[in-house]
């Protein structure tokens, strides 16, 4: 290759270079999957196979020996017309490729709130299962102690137990004095049986030992008739 192709072609690759800000080691893989999709999408001559031939056709006619000066320049325009012709989807796909990263990095974004949202909604549906227990708990501490208010107010006043407890204490009192005098009564009751058994049991004894002696006394009233007989005769 000629000092002006070298040059022509430097310069347009710097121009081309200052275009595009890819990372080193991804823009060989995305330059060649985006010509390969624009040549197997596209009809016709694929443009980097146009652009391959312009540049052919310039450098040819650049190594020709010959004042060729206005068809270099023309092939020149061709090829740099070529070039920017190629470099405008290469810019759009650049562009494309940016506002999809950006699209990235707002769906992950996005997901990572989403993913704070729904800790945060699980956080919060325990505090309210927490809320609902605590709830429960207080309405059935309520309606038991609402059930105590209404046995508390179905019972008669306070003035009145005090005087239904006074006369029951009155009466088992009373009661008790009964209890008492019946006890006496029927201990003395015992006491005065006893002493009628005794009193019976000496009477039964005085009325033997008298029958006892009656019989004695007969016995030996017959025995002294009986000697007295005898000896009359």
């Amino acid at each position: 290759m000629s000092v002006r192709a070298r040059r022509i072609v430097s310069g347009r690759s710097d121009t081309v270079a200052a275009n595009f800000a890819f990372d080193p080691l991804n823009d060989d893989k995305i330059i060649r999957n985006r010509l390969l999709t624009r040549t197997t999408t596209t009809r016709g001559e694929p443009p980097l196979k146009k652009l391959q031939k312009k540049f052919t056709s310039f450098v040819i006619e650049l190594d020709k020996e010959e004042d060729n000066y206005s068809d270099c320049g023309r092939l020149a325009k061709a090829f740099l017309q070529e070039l920017s012709a190629f470099e405008i989807p290469l810019l759009k796909s650049h562009a494309v490729v940016a506002a999809n990263l950006r699209e990235k990095e707002n769906f992950n974004e996005l997901k990572d709130e989403t993913n704070r949202q729904i800790m945060q909604a699980q956080a919060d549906i325990e505090d309210l299962k927490k809320q609902l227990e605590e709830s429960k708990i207080e309405r059935q501490q309520k309606e038991e102690c609402e059930a105590i208010r209404k046995l508390i107010s179905a019972q008669p006043p306070r003035s009145e137990t005090q005087k239904v407890i006074h006369e029951l204490k009155k009466e088992i009192a009373e009661l008790e004095a009964e209890n008492t005098a019946s006890w006496r009564l029927l201990e003395l009751r015992k006491k005065q049986f006893a002493l009628l058994l005794h009193v019976v049991d000496e009477l039964q004894e005085t009325i033997e030992d008298e029958q006892k002696n009656m019989v004695e006394e007969m016995q030996r009233n017959i025995t002294a008739d009986g000697a007295e007989a005898m000896s009359i005769d």
